[in-house]
């Protein structure tokens, strides 16, 4: 649709609306007299704060094209997802910066990929080493975070949005955590068996976030004491979940909400090379995993997860599916709940850029047709 202007139901008033743009902006959203003459939906582009790779790219890689993350990124505004933190995971130290700085260049150097990548997400190397707890992150490239380490992320980066994952009982961890909060990076505990005590030390540090709760665990938990339990009564986090009914059953996934309330939890896909792919072999850093018909993300030989092979805008949907809700009431954990932890603004606004999705329905939860917008494009 080539368009300046579209008519259709608003995803989060349910009320009729016409939405204007002009050079890449959002020019005017206002209410409309007539209901569309289709059953079409408008909602804000999908926002993932943790994608590892995409479309057969993986992240993790060294010497990718721009090429290589254009085609990703493509592939990922093909499922509704107009922007995400790209993220990268536990290796050498000396490799995962240089692998940061690389990407950085690519990224400044494309008006598409500044479009799409918000910022960036470092998932490691400062987490849990405990078996289990380490998850599909290498646990001899894990060390204690030094000062030193986290200005060289801020360096990197520059002024761009950056999420830390860290596990905040590794020795230094709490100062890292105040070091990188007055810095403006984001920090997000997950990959951790840190006691309830650590969990509000880091906290009150200045970590706002849970990275994917119910993932990077033991599969066997003690059942009077665990870190499902402890972030439970964590005040201050914005838990983040995936909603692929994989990495956390339907009961766990409606129990979550009810415990934490909906407006402090987000969903990400962890999305790896085989999201947006057939099944099939792929890389995930040094790693070759195994996906089949079922989208489970394994190690060949191995139970636990490794990552995830979940399209955005089928994360919406099996989410709506196990709430028992309609896609209306989840899609903001999506998209500006998400944006909102990284202080970011994401949503349907004069002013804001025009990354919106535009959906039509057979009926509730029947997507019979997505078009994503990027910036005003289709």
């Amino acid at each position: 649709m080539n368009s300046s202007e579209i008519h259709a139901w608003h995803y989060a008033t349910r009320q009729p609306v016409r939405l204007n743009w002009a050079n890449d902006v959002i020019t005017q959203l206002e209410s409309a007299p007539t209901p569309p003459k289709e059953n079409l939906w408008l909602a804000p582009g999908i926002f993932d704060p943790q994608v590892n790779g995409y479309g057969g790219i993986d992240f993790q890689q060294d010497n990718l094209t721009t090429e290589d993350i254009l085609t990703a990124t493509r592939e990922l505004r093909k499922s509704g997802c107009t922007q995400i933190l790209l993220t990268l995971i536990t290796d050498d130290w000396s490799k995962l910066t240089a692998r940061l700085r690389h990407l950085k260049s690519l990224r400044d150097s494309s008006k598409e990929l500044q479009a799409t990548i918000a910022g960036w997400h470092i998932e490691g190397p400062f987490l849990s080493a405990e078996p289990g707890f380490h998850g599909a992150h290498r646990p001899e490239f894990m060390h204690n975070p030094t000062a030193a380490d986290i200005q060289a992320l801020r360096t990197i980066t520059a002024g761009d949005p950056l999420l830390l994952t860290i596990a905040p009982e590794r020795p230094g961890t709490i100062e890292a955590i105040a070091l990188a909060t007055s810095l403006g990076i984001k920090t997000s505990l997950g990959h951790t068996n840190a006691s309830a005590i650590v969990l509000l030390q880091a906290v009150k540090a200045g970590a706002t976030g849970f990275t994917h709760l119910g993932n990077g665990c033991p599969r066997e938990l003690n059942r009077h004491d665990n870190i499902l339990w402890r972030v439970f009564e964590t005040p201050g986090l914005t838990v983040g979940l995936i909603p692929d009914q994989i990495h956390v059953s339907p009961p766990l996934f409606r129990l979550m909400h009810r415990v934490l309330g909906p407006d402090s939890i987000y969903y990400t896909t962890d999305a790896m090379s085989a999201a947006g792919a057939p099944p099939g072999k792929y890389k995930l850093g040094a790693l070759e995993l195994e996906v089949g018909p079922d989208q489970i993300v394994r190690q060949p030989g191995k139970t636990n997860f490794a990552g995830s092979a979940l399209k955005p805008i089928d994360g919406v949907f099996r989410a709506a599916q196990m709430l028992h809700q309609p896609w209306q009431e989840v899609w903001k954990r999506f998209s500006e709940i998400p944006a909102r932890m990284m202080g970011l603004s994401h949503g349907l606004e004069k002013g804001k850029p025009a990354n919106f999705c535009l959906m039509k329905f057979a009926g509730e939860n029947q997507l019979t047709e997505l078009k994503t917008f990027s910036q005003g494009a289709a």
